[in-house]
C-alpha cells in the first residue's frame, strides 16, 4: 500500500507477532479508519499485543505496520502523532498532576508557555483541573485513570491508544469519558479502544475487531457485527418493582426465549434476539403499567457467551 494511501490510516500488513513458539496475534490484515475502534476479546485473545505493535512497544515478527504514514519503529515521529494510555500506572514520584503532564509536554519539545497551556487544556477535557496541584500518588483509581487520559491527549496527537480506559471510573465520569471520546472522534481523531464490557462498546464504538487466539475473527461496524450474531440471545437485567408483571408480558414479543426472576424476587433477567423491540416493549409496560424501573443493563458475563457464539462459528478460521 503506498504511503499516498495509508498516510490517514492505521494499517496492518499480514502482521503476525509470536513470543518464541507462543502465537500472539497472528495474519493481521486490517485498515482503522478515524473514529472509534473497540478491541474486544477474552483475556489473551491478542488485544494487549495488537495495541503494543501500534506503540511500538512490541515489533512485529512479520509483516507491515503504518501509523498515519509512520512506522512503529520511528518512536520519535510516532508519538507525535500517537497518544498512549496504558492499562497500567506507573507516575514519576512527588509528581502532581500539572506537573506530570507539563513534564510530559516538555520531552515532546514544547516550550514552557505551550507546555502549561496544552497541560491545563488537557486537564480540563478530563475534568481534573481542581486536583492539578495535587501529587498523583493520593489520587484514586478514577483519577489516576483521568490523569493518564489527559496524558494521551495534552499533545492533540490525530491517533490514541487506549487500553481499557473505563477501568476505575464510577459510573458518571464513565459516561464523561464516552462523551470526550466521541467528541475526538467528530473532531477526527482515530480513537482505538481496548474493552471488556459489551454495552460500553456498542454506546461507543464506529466499528469492532473481535479477536481470539490472535485472530480477527470479526470486525466491521458495529451493526454488521451484531448481525452476525443475531440469533445468539442477548440477556438483560432489569431491576424494577414488579418483575412478575414484567415477565407477564415480555412473552408478547417471538424473540424473548428466556424469562427468570432474580433470586431477591427485585430483578428479571430476560434474553432476547432483538434488544432492541425489547426496549420498546419495557418503555410500554412502564408507561402502561406504571412499572418503577431502577436499572436496565445487558449483562457483562453475556460478552463471553457473545466471544464463544462467534468463536465457535468460526472454529474452522485460521
Amino acid at each position: 500500500m503506498s504511503a499516498g494511501t495509508s498516510g490517514h490510516r492505521i494499517v496492518f500488513e499480514d502482521v503476525s507477532k509470536f513470543y518464541g513458539e507462543i502465537l500472539g496475534v497472528n495474519r493481521v490484515n486490517l485498515i482503522i479508519e478515524p473514529g472509534i475502534t473497540s478491541l474486544v476479546g477474552p483475556n489473551g485473545s491478542g488485544k494487549t499485543t495488537l495495541m503494543n505493535l501500534m506503540t511500538g512497544l512490541l515489533q512485529p515478527t512479520r509483516g507491515h505496520i503504518s501509523i498515519m504514514g509512520t512506522r512503529p519503529d520511528q518512536p520519535e515521529k510516532l508519538f507525535q502523532n500517537l497518544g498512549y494510555c496504558t492499562q497500567f500506572d506507573a507516575f514519576p514520584k512527588g509528581l502532581t498532576g500539572y506537573q506530570f503532564l507539563t513534564y510530559f509536554l516538555d520531552i515532546h519539545g514544547y516550550t514552557r508557555r505551550e507546555s502549561e497551556t496544552l497541560a491545563w487544556r488537557a486537564l480540563e477535557r478530563v475534568r481534573l483541573t481542581e486536583a492539578a496541584d495535587r501529587q498523583v500518588a493520593g489520587y484514586s483509581k478514577g483519577m489516576r485513570q483521568r490523569v493518564k487520559l489527559a496524558q494521551a491527549i495534552a499533545h492533540q496527537p490525530p491517533v490514541m491508544i487506549l487500553d481499557e480506559p473505563l477501568n476505575g471510573l464510577d459510573p458518571m465520569a464513565r459516561a464523561e469519558v464516552i462523551a470526550l471520546f466521541k467528541q475526538l472522534a467528530a473532531e477526527g481523531l482515530h480513537l482505538v479502544i481496548s474493552s471488556h464490557i459489551l454495552h460500553e462498546v456498542d454506546m461507543m464504538s464506529d466499528r469492532i475487531v473481535l479477536l481470539n487466539n490472535g485472530y480477527v475473527v470479526a470486525e466491521g461496524e458495529v451493526q454488521g457485527v451484531r448481525g452476525e450474531m443475531e440469533e445468539h440471545p442477548m440477556q438483560i437485567l432489569i431491576r424494577c418493582d414488579r418483575p412478575s408483571l414484567l415477565a407477564a408480558r415480555v412473552f408478547e414479543q417471538d424473540s424473548v426465549v428466556e424469562a427468570r426472576m432474580d433470586e431477591d424476587r427485585r430483578g428479571l433477567f430476560v434474553r432476547t434476539r432483538d434488544a432492541d423491540s425489547f426496549y420498546l416493549l419495557l418503555n410500554r409496560v412502564v408507561m402502561e403499567g406504571g412499572l418503577q424501573v431502577d436499572s436496565v443493563s445487558p449483562v457483562d458475563d453475556d460478552l463471553q457467551a457473545v466471544y464463544q457464539y462467534l468463536i465457535g462459528s468460526r472454529g474452522g478460521d485460521g
